[in-house]
């Protein structure tokens, strides 16, 4: 019996055959030249034509662009997996990518066509991708992946709420928090199962030694602080309340991470940097806890989620992802580590500017070059994987 085909007969440009492709190399992109338009903005050296604050722009074109980009491109490249139909590809993912593309350029000149316009144009990709992921996911009858669907939908629900919270107070402050509450709950979600899933199978053909801990009713409880800690955080992210259970729900993680044996990974730097990166979702969860009581700047806790685990894993999915989905050997080539040192000293810095405010000037200098550099990095080094049809395995 002949096999079933995974994908159509394309002739066409290679960079529209699979959804990682055009959202890898976009986003990270618009994710370095961003930061980099960001850091003259954030001193008043450079405007935009944005109805939103220059803060408020900042952080809706990572969270709602970047990010957004590469769950899309993660999520439309995973579905054929999931549930065994073709990819979508050619015309329609051409369509989704000029939809994103036109809600950058919407937000970015949204004081001249109007917040109303401006909100509708960038809302229409969280709602197509939404659209489009629901229908391949109940046409392949894949029930338990249903739950990306819910999270698509509220990423789509909290993006329009940011817009409406930014026009209407000024500042999107509670669309911000729920808005990386939600992230950092997909990548508790994504991380928790290909951080030690990847180790497993690594480490199996390293020889005996202690392996990552399935998934069990500890990993369960701590989604479910986790959550409640992200809700509460969301709502009132102040006071002793808040604080402890944000506390509690850091040392969960941090325990869970524990149990899948990234120390024993070292040797694979593609496996090494999601622990790496899933790190910083405790450290987030305490820094935020410590902001709580009132011992530390609340933006400490804020960027160590978006800049260090945002940033680093969505590196860590889209290297590992393109590598394997091209057809390339699944090692982190000298070009690559240099990528994920550079978003480690982003996060670093980014966090440390906060701690050291003495340094801060210096320190948010050397963060958003720091990022930039990763994030062009990556685009430079993986153009070509990303834009050539799939061939034979090379390093990149």
């Amino acid at each position: 019996m002949a096999s079933i085909p995974r994908v159509r007969p394309y002739s066409g440009p290679a960079l529209l055959s699979y959804g990682f492709r055009p959202f890898f190399l976009l986003g990270s992109v618009y994710a370095g030249l961003a930061v980099l338009a960001w850091l003259p903005m954030f001193y008043g050296e450079l405007s935009l034509t944005t109805a939103f604050s220059p803060l408020d722009w900042h952080v809706h074109e990572m969270l709602f662009g970047y990010t957004a980009a590469i769950i899309s491109g993660f999520v439309l490249t995973a579905i054929p997996n999931w549930t065994g139909r073709l990819p979508l590809q050619s015309t329609p993912l051409l369509g989704l990518v000029l939809v994103w593309l036109a809600g950058r350029l919407a937000v970015a000149l949204s004081a001249e066509i109007g917040a109303l316009l401006a909100a509708l144009i960038d809302a229409a990709f969280l709602i197509l991708m939404t659209a489009a992921v629901a229908r391949e996911i109940l046409a392949g009858k894949n029930w338990r992946n249903l739950k990306i669907v819910a999270v698509l939908a509220l990423l789509a629900i909290t993006n329009l709420a940011f817009h409406f919270e930014a026009h209407v107070e000024g500042h999107a402050q509670y669309a911000t928090r729920f808005g990386i509450g939600l992230i950092i709950f997909l990548i508790m979600v994504v991380g928790g199962r290909i951080a030690p899933s990847f180790t497993r199978n690594w480490l199996m053909r390293c020889g005996p030694g202690r392996l990552p801990t399935s998934f069990d009713r500890f990993d369960a409880g701590c989604m479910v602080l986790s959550a409640a800690a992200l809700v509460l955080w969301a709502v009132h992210p102040d006071g002793r309340p808040t604080g402890t259970v944000l506390a509690v729900a850091g040392v969960a993680n941090a325990v869970r991470l524990a149990r899948w044996a990234g120390d024993r990974t070292f040797a694979d730097r593609l496996v090494l940097i999601l622990h790496i990166g899933f790190a910083f979702v405790p450290l987030g969860f305490v820094l935020a806890a410590l902001a709580a009581f009132g011992s530390i700047a609340p933006s400490a806790g804020i960027h160590a989620w978006t800049v260090g685990a945002i940033g680093i894993m969505t590196l860590a999915v889209m290297s590992r992802a393109s590598l394997g989905h091209a057809g390339r050997a699944l090692s982190a080539s000298p070009g690559l580590q240099a990528v994920y040192v550079l978003a480690g000293i982003a996060a670093v810095a980014r966090i440390a500017a906060v701690v050291l405010p003495t340094w801060s000037i210096a320190l948010l200098h050397v963060a958003a070059f720091a990022w930039a550099a990763a994030f062009l990095g990556f685009a430079g080094l993986y153009a070509p994987l990303l834009c050539l049809p799939k061939q034979s395995a090379t390093n990149y």
